[in-house]
């Protein structure tokens, strides 16, 4: 039986080429830091917050978050202990997680307060006391949205769509269809109450195929990454030799 060239030209890009982008796109990184994030007010005063740096020899490099604030004269080593507080939901005018349902708002905020305790408890003893060598963390989730699974996936694979998508990726950082999340953190001297840290930050998903069909699954991925990158960062101020820099 002949085959014609043009139909074993259609089964080569099925069975060799889709495969390989279908791998290519699983490789990429989960999420992405956005261009741009909204405050919701959990901080109070954002006249401290400086724009987060980037680095000028590592393209796409997110050495900081967007708006960053770090007292200079901190002692970082002598936090023994941290308190983490539950992580609380502040809805700014224009946040779209005023359409989620309350029982989900929940779920991410106790999502993410667990993926911070399970990093931070690797590194520091967890209290429910404040103290001298406590660290006191607080974490407001100011912004959630779910992504469109079936497009999510589509365009991650139809070119036209992928196009499309990056269009506004290049604009907000976030992909077409994809999830997205922000958050505001502050730590302070669990004695004294000074301010230490503060940050506030928006990452969103990427044409990963990574949990693809979990319209969560960018929230979900964004949260693992800013645990894992708090751990880091404290990781570098104590002068730590072990600091491991987390995969976005």
């Amino acid at each position: 039986m002949q085959v014609s060239n043009k139909r074993l030209v259609s089964w080569f890009m099925a069975g060799v080429l889709a495969p390989l982008a279908l791998l290519w796109l699983s490789g990429c990184a989960a999420t992405q830091e956005a261009k741009s994030v909204e405050k919701s007010g959990f901080l109070g005063d954002y006249s401290m917050l400086k724009e987060g740096q980037r680095s000028t020899f590592k393209e796409g490099s997110e050495d900081q978050a967007l708006s960053v604030y770090k007292n200079p004269a901190v002692d970082w080593k002598k936090y023994k202990k941290v308190q983490l507080d539950p992580v609380t939901v502040w809805l700014g005018p224009k946040s779209q997680m005023k359409d989620v349902p309350a029982e989900d708002r929940q779920r991410l905020a106790n999502l993410l307060w667990s993926k911070l305790d399970e990093q931070l408890r690797k590194d520091y003893e967890m209290t429910s006391q404040p103290g001298p060598d406590v660290l006191r963390i607080q974490v407001a989730i100011t912004e959630g949205e779910s992504s469109n699974a079936v497009l999510d996936t589509l365009s991650s694979i139809v070119p036209q769509l992928r196009m499309l998508s990056g269009g506004k990726s290049l604009a907000t950082g976030v992909s077409l269809f994809t999830g997205s999340a922000s958050v505001e953190a502050k730590a302070t001297d669990g004695d004294t109450g000074a301010l230490l840290v503060a940050a506030v930050d928006r990452r969103g998903g990427t044409k990963s195929l990574s949990g693809v069909t979990n319209s969560w699954n960018d929230v979900e991925q964004a949260y693992r990454f800013w645990a894992e990158k708090l751990r880091y960062r404290l990781c570098q101020w104590r002068g730590g030799s072990n600091c491991v820099e987390p995969k976005a």
